[in-house]
């Protein structure tokens, strides 16, 4: 049984990346991904610490395929530091695709966090960028603000949301994962090996039920 959580001063709801072209319809849709709207605008009301995390690539970014000729989505290239997933074309600053959900509703919300917006640089974390080394500056934001319980939710389960969650636990923060405020991409079994990657990294996954109560 999840153990109930009190939001408090110390936490923080972290959610990531819902956005149009993560939802049905859009370019790089994450299956069922509008599902996680009702549920993190009612976690969100719970929590007195709200930060949003959104992806935004350049035209022309050297994540997308198309920036490879010969190249189709999901296929994989070898850059400058190391492997990348070729994605479709989406979430390009200042488009509809890029736009945070139209239902998502979290007013209070004290930071947009954008990501990604490197040319020659993905970014799937919200802590660094895909090399590991360049820091997005939210790990200094979240010790300043003195936040130590970090509780994420929103898409894709097994990318942005798995390395946010996976760098957060590295940098010393405790870190919770609530499972059905997420949806998978699920790409060739992926949800699954992130699901036992969570677990050997003892970062749990527990139920927006935690918050909301039953």
């Amino acid at each position: 049984m999840t153990k109930p959580v009190t939001p408090g001063e110390a936490d923080v709801l972290i959610i990531i990346d819902v956005q149009n072209d993560f939802c049905s319809g859009g370019a790089l849709a994450v299956p069922a991904g509008e599902e996680v709207v009702p549920i993190v605008n009612r976690l969100a009301e719970c929590f007195p610490h709200v930060l949003l995390t959104q992806d935004w690539h350049t035209p022309g970014h050297q994540s997308f395929a198309s920036s490879h000729p010969g190249k189709q989505a999901f296929e994989k290239t070898q850059v400058t530091y190391g492997e990348q997933i070729l994605w479709p074309d989406h979430c390009v600053q200042g488009t509809k695709g890029a736009e945070f959900h139209p239902a998502l509703n979290i007013p209070h919300a004290e930071l947009v966090l954008r990501k990604g917006f490197r040319r020659d640089i993905d970014s799937y974390s919200a802590f660094y960028e895909n090399d590991g080394r360049t820091p997005t500056g939210l790990a200094g934001y979240l010790r300043e603000r003195g936040f130590r319980n970090l509780y994420l939710a929103g898409l894709a389960f097994d990318v942005c949301v798995y390395y946010s969650a996976e760098d957060g636990n590295r940098e010393g923060f405790s870190v919770s994962v609530i499972d059905d405020a997420c949806r998978a991409i699920d790409m060739d079994g992926s949800e699954a090996a992130i699901r036992k990657r969570l677990a050997s990294r003892s970062i749990p996954l527990i139920s927006s039920r935690a918050v909301l109560g039953a």
